[in-house]
């Protein structure tokens, strides 16, 4: 959040919409954190027991398409290349081009990590679902059974 920040205080022409993007991810994930950290330590915060697995999910999907698109706007160049930083839509934008390249860069990268330890936190949070009782698979349809009389 603090990189995608600082690339957008130092621009001088605004910021593409990739760039408010990314900054939506990170805010939206940080916010879903404070949620998530109260869940763990008191359940009655919780509302439903497949609202961390909703949250979860939202956080791995926003959180690859923000570390995918970053990655193939910037492709891999060098950032001392004053050719590629000035006609790159994401780099240009800036008086220090290659600052805000490495920048990108480095947010790109943490945007890879944030979104590897958000696939680990769905895989707990799917696990403790199953285990609290969320029928994940949907209504389960009899084939014309009736039920026993204890079930009356």
């Amino acid at each position: 959040m603090g990189l995608i920040g600082n690339v957008i205080a130092i621009a001088f022409a605004g910021n593409p919409a990739l760039i408010n993007y990314d900054m939506f991810v990170a805010a939206f994930a940080m916010l879903s954190l404070f949620y998530l950290i109260l869940v763990a330590f008191n359940d009655s915060f919780m509302g439903h027991p497949i609202f961390p697995v909703i949250v979860d999910l939202l956080n791995c999907i926003f959180l690859f398409c923000a570390a995918v698109a970053m990655a193939a706007e910037l492709g891999v160049h060098s950032c001392s290349n004053n050719t590629y930083t000035l006609h790159n839509h994401l780099t240009n934008g800036a008086h220090d081009r290659e600052g805000r390249c490495r920048e990108e860069q480095a947010a790109t990268a943490f945007l890879w990590f944030a979104w590897a330890t958000w696939m680990v936190s769905l895989f707990f949070s799917i696990l403790d679902a199953r285990s609290g009782g969320v029928n994940l698979r949907g209504p389960v349809r009899s084939r014309g059974a009736r039920p026993a009389m204890s079930q009356v």
